[in-house]
This record gives structure tokens, C-alpha cells and sequence, in this order.
């Protein structure tokens, strides 16, 4: 179940491709949402701080912490050639299933649930797994793409992966982020080309085990009813959704102000984490929430221009993947504010307070810059492969340039093969 050992050479990047600056709207986006997500993590936290730590500027100088390990990590993985993740992608994998293992072992217990390695809840191997297992899976769709109407070679080996790290996960338990990986990989599939009929059965599959596990699953179950209630009568809804309700309508079009909520200091549930979104609605409106969106959806556009750009088939999936787990993560968390969906617990990106969670979105980020830095043609084979697979359907973004025909390339390849 390797990513596979074969290599084209021709793939790699030239040297004055690598030289390429990075991608600039891209760029200020990641810092408006990071300083929209610094002050608005102080204005939710200072109350919450000071009665769970005696301190209230406690989770906001954590968050500058692990922000500054994050900004480090980055700028390394933008210099660190992606092309190089066809080598790791198995170790990293195999770390990250221990650590998953170690948490059900010995894991630290926050909130309930065992899903940390350090006792401030900061450190969550979930959220590694998020991030692995799309650069595992680009890389194994990128090695097998050519094999992937064979089921033998493409849904069964595809179901195990998915299978084994969304079970462990699941057991600790942590529902949403295996909901999660379970909807990229079946995306990757999707934009890799992989038959539709593979992939009807990919949602037969996944539509029996998430009903298995709502009817067997004391939480999932209740998320669900109350999800329904909710639907049929916001006032029935959980108490979680009834106070983001009243904190979007207090806060109205243009918001309170800044540190001028009222419900964080009355009992909504968790403000500095799960229910940041509706603190934001709260105290900047509906104007300043639209704001927001726009950032993630101008991240989400600027990431599959990045994919469509990218010199090889590789570059492209990995980047729709990091940038679409981006954009997944929060549309749930925004949507499960609103009611429009069971409540789920994922972190909204850059905004919410957790060390993992905004380290590893950094990591996306910087794997990002480095695919956008490394912009060039596309070589024979690749461009072969773009003109049939299901990519090239998502070229909307850009109606303006098309995917080239087919052409001869200038020079000839070389292809090894690894040991």
C-alpha cells in the first residue's frame, strides 16, 4: 500500500522555477486571518482564561506561542522541495498511526475525551492526521493513478488507508475529525479520476458506516437529534446552537464591538475554541462575519489556482487537498454556529485557540507557497494525464486559461526507479 517507487525525474521543478516568489494575495490573506484570529482569540479568551487558569491572558500568550513555532515550520516546508514527501509520506504516516495509538494508551484526558499528549489540550495527533494523511494519500494517488479503475488498486487499498486512521481517531473518540478525513480522501479520489462507480460505492459505504455510527454512538446520536430538533424548531435546538443564536442576533449588522460580547460572559459554551465564530457575529455583525467568509473563500480560490498551476499532477493534489481541508474545516465550523448542521467540535482555522490545530494549518500553508513557488509547464505525461482527469473540471476559478494541448517536450526525461 506504498505510495509507490517509481519516479519521473522530468517531473522535478528546473532551478530557475524554484526561484519564484511566492504567492502574494495568498500571502495577505494568511496574515489577515492570523491578526483577525489573534484579536479576536483575546477578546473571546481574557473571561474564559481567567476562571479555567487564574490567568486571563493565559490560552492568548499559548496561542502566540505555538503561532510562533508555526510561522517557523512554514517557512521551512516553503523551502523544502514537496516533491520530496514521495520519500516521507510512509514514515510520517507510520508516526502519526503511533501517535494516535499512544493517545488511546496513554493519552491525556480534556473535556471529557482522551485525545491529547499534553495535559494543556494543545497538542491533539488528530489534527497530524489530518494533514498526513492528505499528503499520504496525494502522493499514493499520484504513484497509482493510472491504475485507479482497478479496484484492486484503487478503492480497496484507498477504504484501508482511510479505514485505519479514521478508526483510531474515531476511538478516541473524535467524530468530526474522521468525518473529515474520510471526506477529503474521498475528494482526492475524486479529483484523481478515480471511477464513478468506485466512488458511488465509496458513498454507499461511508453513508452505512456514518448511520452505524450515529445509531451506536451515544454522542453522534444525540448531535443528531438535537440537529433535528433544531431544524424544526431553533428553539429546541441544543443549547449550544440557542446561545450562537443569541450572540448573532445581539451582535445584528454591525456588531457591538470588540471585547463587548455579552453571551461569552454568560454561558456559551467554550468561546475561545468551538464557538469563536459566534463571538465574531457578536461583536462585528454580520458584516464582519461576511468579512471572514470572504478571507476563507479567497484562500479557498487562491490555493486551486495554485493546484491548476502546479508544474505536475502531484503538485495539484496535494494542493486541492490542503486547501480544500482548509476551506472543510471551516464551513463546519460556521454552518454548525448557524444550525445548518450536527454539531461537530472542529476548529476554525487560524481563529480558533489550539496549538495543533494552527501549527499544522501553517504547515498547509507553507507546503502551499512552496508548490506556488515551483509554477512551470507541465511535462508530457502529466499533461496527458490533466486531459482526462476529473481536475479539469474544476477550472471555473479561471475561465481565461485552459489546459494546453498536448505537446512534445524539449528535452527527454530521465526515469529511475527507486530501491
Amino acid at each position: 500500500m506504498g505510495p509507490g517507487t517509481f519516479v519521473n525525474t522530468s517531473h522535478y521543478p528546473s532551478r530557475q522555477e524554484t526561484n519564484q516568489k511566492y504567492d502574494l494575495p495568498l500571502l495577505l490573506v494568511i496574515i489577515t486571518l492570523v491578526v483577525f484570529g489573534l484579536v479576536m482569540l483575546f477578546s473571546a479568551s481574557w473571561d474564559f482564561s481567567l476562571a479555567a487558569y487564574e490567568d486571563p491572558m493565559y490560552l492568548f500568550t499559548h496561542q502566540l506561542r505555538w503561532l510562533g513555532l508555526g510561522v517557523l515550520v512554514a517557512l521551512v516546508l516553503s523551502r523544502f522541495d514537496y516533491h520530496h514527501w514521495r520519500k516521507l509520506v510512509v514514515p510520517a504516516l507510520a508516526v502519526t498511526i503511533l501517535m494516535l495509538l499512544y493517545v488511546l494508551v496513554m493519552g491525556e484526558t480534556h473535556l471529557g475525551v482522551q485525545r491529547d499528549v499534553c495535559k494543556q489540550g494543545s497538542c491533539q495527533p488528530s489534527e497530524l492526521a489530518k494533514l498526513v494523511s492528505i499528503l499520504y494519500l496525494g502522493v499514493w494517488l499520484y504513484a497509482k493513478r493510472e491504475a485507479l479503475h482497478d479496484i484492486s488498486f484503487g478503492l480497496v487499498p484507498l477504504g484501508v488507508i482511510l479505514g485505519v486512521v479514521c478508526g483510531l481517531i474515531y476511538l478516541q473518540p473524535d467524530l468530526s475529525a474522521a468525518a473529515t478525513v474520510l471526506i477529503l480522501g474521498g475528494l482526492l479520489f475524486f479529483l484523481a479520476g478515480g471511477d464513478i462507480r468506485q466512488i458511488g460505492v465509496l458513498l454507499v459505504v461511508a453513508l452505512v458506516v456514518g448511520w452505524l455510527v450515529v445509531q451506536f454512538s451515544v454522542t453522534g446520536r444525540q448531535r443528531v437529534d438535537d440537529f433535528v430538533a433544531g431544524i424544526k424548531d431553533p428553539l429546541q435546538a441544543s443549547y449550544h446552537v440557542r446561545r450562537s443564536f443569541e450572540a448573532i442576533v445581539n451582535g445584528g449588522w454591525i456588531g457591538v464591538g470588540i471585547g463587548q460580547s455579552k453571551t461569552k460572559l454568560t454561558g456559551l459554551p467554550v468561546p475561545p475554541t468551538d464557538s469563536i465564530f459566534a463571538v465574531v457575529a457578536e461583536e462585528l455583525g454580520l458584516l464582519g462575519s461576511f468579512l471572514l467568509i470572504g478571507l476563507y473563500a479567497t484562500l479557498v480560490w487562491r490555493g486551486l489556482v495554485i493546484a491548476r498551476r502546479a508544474p505536475d499532477m502531484l503538485g495539484t493534489y496535494l494542493a486541492s487537498g490542503l486547501v480544500l481541508w482548509i476551506g472543510l474545516e471551516a464551513m463546519i465550523n460556521i454552518t454548525v454556529m448557524v444550525g445548518l448542521l450536527p454539531f461537530a467540535g472542529n476548529a476554525l482555522p487560524f481563529v480558533s485557540y489550539g496549538g495543533s490545530s494552527l501549527v499544522v494549518g501553517l504547515c498547509a500553508i507553507g507546503i502551499l507557497f512552496n508548490i506556488s513557488r515551483q509554477q512551470g509547464e507541465a511535462t508530457l505525461t502529466d499533461e496527458e494525464w490533466r486531459s482526462h482527469s476529473a481536475f479539469v473540471n474544476l477550472r471555473w476559478w479561471n475561465r481565461r486559461r485552459r489546459i494546453s494541448r498536448t505537446r512534445r517536450p524539449t528535452g527527454s526525461g530521465s526515469q529511475t526507479t527507486l530501491s
